[in-house]
């Protein structure tokens, strides 16, 4: 019913082009009209190779934007050549197609390049009630700002090049609302973590998972990224947060976002992107933003995680499947049942990704570390999301507290989030990351990974095993 629509409903049914399967709700088969995409070295080549060979252009290329974030070095001092033949390679033919079809290029040089899912809000060429597609997963960071963004194959690519449009099955909607205020010390990335946690790595699967609530209100923009960002690691294809006008205080004078003088009236377009009061979800979940405190995983998987009060959890204590997981979970992990998180002593320390590595990840960070000295044994990097973030972090002078406090400052780029450059655990190495994933195998070849805030991971490069953040006093 027109009045009963969810956010998610309301964005798919103004780009729907066509039904093709005639079904009504979740499960059916459309045509969807894409406003923006963003491509990246890794996922595009293929999609570029298949449009030369049929002779296709690219129908829209002012739609897309091109970044060169995921093998490139981010060694502090930036040159465009790579000591990987490989990357070289992939950064040259990016930049090649780029030029032959008519899309911009962000190459390594370039002064607002970055991670994609950084770079797009950066510029301000993320807007609310927009779809956009992109092959990356973590496309559903922009529901942070009101738009559906979801990640697509690498043929998905190709066809929206060629057609603007892609095939696209309407999913099933789930809510989760968070009540209250999260208390000092914990962070959007705890919260997501603990919805995680309960719900499990495959509880929103199937669904467009939309996130409300007093806690969600009162979080900044980047803190909305944050959630959503990481909502596809419990299984969501596409999260939402209802715009505000802190998204438009937010898009506000950035190099690519809608003019000054144009803003007020988006603003009053953009009134009705908001679930209807009576909206009917399949699925609802609650949580209490009370309760939330600082998170940590232990095992290998982000829904194998726990408050960093608590300690490794026995197998013997769980049943079927999730025994058996946690059982070779601690034993890839190096740990063992029963001992305290607190305990678990670290290698390494990363902070970065396109889930923590925004000016305000890197403000939290800098709060626990001034004045502080990173422990004895632990190499801690920190790579800035984006050139710009970068840039306006060295303006405040964040850059000389993670120097003096011991942290490398590097270059931009998705660096240790994957082993796909130079930024790679060594195989047994424990490393506190502020990153999406803790698989096997994730940050190299038998690196072991804890996934946490940028202020924990902070906190734990400190003390040289996971720490409390609560514990510094340096918390907002």
């Amino acid at each position: 019913m027109a009045g009963r629509r969810t956010l998610y409903d309301k964005i798919i049914d103004r780009h729907k082009v066509m039904s093709i399967n005639h079904v009504r709700g979740p499960g059916e088969s459309l045509l969807l009209y894409v406003d923006r995409t963003v491509l990246n070295e890794y996922t595009s080549p293929q999609a570029f190779s298949g449009l030369r060979e049929a002779g296709r252009r690219v129908w829209r290329p002012e739609t897309a934007l091109g970044v060169i974030d995921h093998v490139n070095s981010t060694a502090p001092v930036r040159d465009n050549r790579s000591a990987d033949r490989g990357a070289a390679r992939q950064m040259a033919y990016f930049i090649e197609n780029g030029r032959e079809f008519g899309i911009e290029i962000y190459d390594v040089l370039h002064p607002l390049q970055g991670i994609e899912h950084v770079v797009l809000p950066d510029i301000g060429w993320v807007t609310p009630g927009l779809v956009i597609a992109a092959g990356d997963s973590h496309t559903t960071t922009y529901g942070a700002f009101g738009s559906v963004g979801f990640g697509i194959g690498t043929s998905d690519i190709e066809h929206l090049l060629a057609t603007q449009c892609l095939v696209y099955h309407r999913l099933k909607t789930m809510r989760a609302s968070v009540d209250g205020l999260l208390a000092p010390g914990v962070t959007a990335k705890d919260l997501i973590m603990a919805l995680i946690r309960r719900i499990g790595a495959s509880g929103a699967s199937g669904h467009a998972l939309e996130f409300t609530g007093e806690a969600i209100s009162a979080m900044g923009v980047e803190e909305r990224m944050t959630i959503c960002n990481m909502a596809v690691e419990c299984g969501a294809r596409v999260a939402l947060v209802e715009p505000d006008a802190k998204v438009c205080t937010y898009m506000a004078g950035r190099p690519r976002s809608i003019a000054p003088h144009h803003l007020d009236r988006a603003a009053a377009l953009w009134a009705d992107l908001r679930s209807d009061a009576d909206a009917r979800f399949d699925a609802e979940v609650r949580l209490d933003a009370a309760t939330v405190a600082p998170m940590v995983t232990w095992g290998t998987s982000p829904d194998q995680a726990a408050t960093i009060e608590g300690h490794v959890p026995d197998p013997g204590s769980l049943r079927g499947a999730e025994a058996s997981a946690a059982r070779q979970a601690i034993d890839y992990m190096g740990l063992v049942p029963g001992m305290a998180l607190a305990d678990i002593r670290i290698d390494r320390a990363f902070i970065g990704s396109c889930t923590n590595a925004r000016l305000s990840d890197l403000r939290d960070a800098a709060r626990v570390l001034k004045g502080r000295k990173v422990a004895d044994g632990v190499r801690a990097i920190v790579s800035p999301g984006s050139s710009t973030v970068r840039r306006e972090a060295e303006a405040e002078g964040l850059d000389r507290i993670f120097a003096a406090a011991g942290f490398e400052w590097r270059q931009s780029g998705c660096s240790m989030c994957l082993a796909m450059n130079d930024d790679v655990l060594a195989p047994g190495e424990r490393c506190a990351s502020s990153t999406n994933r803790n698989f096997e195998g994730r940050q190299g070849s038998g690196g072991r990974t804890h996934l946490m805030s940028p202020a924990m991971v902070a906190a734990a490069a400190i003390r040289g095993r996971l720490a409390d953040v609560r514990d510094f006093g340096a918390v907002r």
